[in-house]
């Protein structure tokens, strides 16, 4: 291939690269987007519990007590990849300036923040029985505690601060620094003693867990992914009515939404 096409090609992509960053071309897409996810995420966590609670066998050493994994892995998945998620938008932010980056980091935030939470304290009460405590201060509980507060602190700064561009930018910062705490998360019970089990599902050589309980609990996860990103979009979207109620793109909006209602 010639340095002509190349560049081409990379010119292309930088292309398409701002102009989705367009948030009157976002705003088209996540329209038409919504319901997909919305209904996917609804039907998959649907199926997910019902096959998690009445078709999954018992556990051999858990009992019934094992079907909480349902609600609680996922949500741990989750916490992790909607951090990843803020954090990539973040960086984007710093590097590009662009709105929506800002507004998916400001999106994921909360949702992140509810994952991580769901976690803890499905955790918490999975422990009691299995653990006699609801909470030990061990590698992976102490990370996942503190993951919360990143959070957390990331919510409080980018709004206590007046100036939107220094908020998003000081929260960026915050997002990319918090980053290192994720391989402290996943690598924790391999490095320090720990009451929490170790991996079960994404072991390199075949997961350690009947198929019948991987099957419901791979559903619910793309569940929750699809729940993610079904109500990131709709956060998005009004973040950015919000952020450009002044200009042209939003006006057009608000004049063709009469002609919708019509037809």
């Amino acid at each position: 291939m010639s340095s002509s096409s190349t560049l081409s090609l990379t010119d292309r992509f930088w292309r398409w690269f701002h102009g989705f960053g367009s948030p009157a071309r976002f705003d088209r897409f996540a329209q038409k987007a919504l319901p997909w996810f919305s209904w996917g995420a609804g039907i998959l966590l649907l199926a997910g519990l019902i096959g998690g609670l009445f078709y999954a066998p018992a556990d051999y050493q858990q009992g019934e007590s094992f079907r909480i994994i349902y609600v609680h892995v996922p949500a741990a998945w989750m916490s992790l990849f909607t951090y990843v998620v803020m954090a990539m938008a973040g960086a984007v932010t710093l590097i590009w300036r662009m709105k929506l980056a800002d507004a998916v980091a400001r999106a994921s935030a909360p949702l992140g923040a509810s994952f991580t939470a769901l976690a803890l304290i499905t955790g918490s009460l999975w422990g009691k029985p299995m653990w006699g405590t609801y909470w030990v201060w061990d590698g992976r509980l102490t990370s996942y505690l503190i993951l919360l507060f990143l959070y957390l602190g990331y919510i409080a700064l980018v709004n206590a601060i007046a100036d939107r561009r220094t908020g998003s930018r000081a929260g960026a910062v915050l997002a990319l620094v918090g980053v290192v705490n994720l391989p402290i998360i996943h690598f924790s019970v391999e490095w320090w003693n720990t009451l929490h089990q170790g991996a079960t599902v994404t072991k390199f050589d075949a997961p350690s867990i009947d198929t019948r309980m991987l099957i419901p609990l791979l559903i619910m996860f793309f569940g929750y992914q699809l729940y993610y990103f079904a109500v990131m979009l709709l956060r998005v979207r009004n973040e950015l009515l919000d952020t450009e109620r002044r200009t042209q793109w939003v006006a057009n909006l608000i004049m063709d939404e009469p002609a919708r209602d019509k037809s």
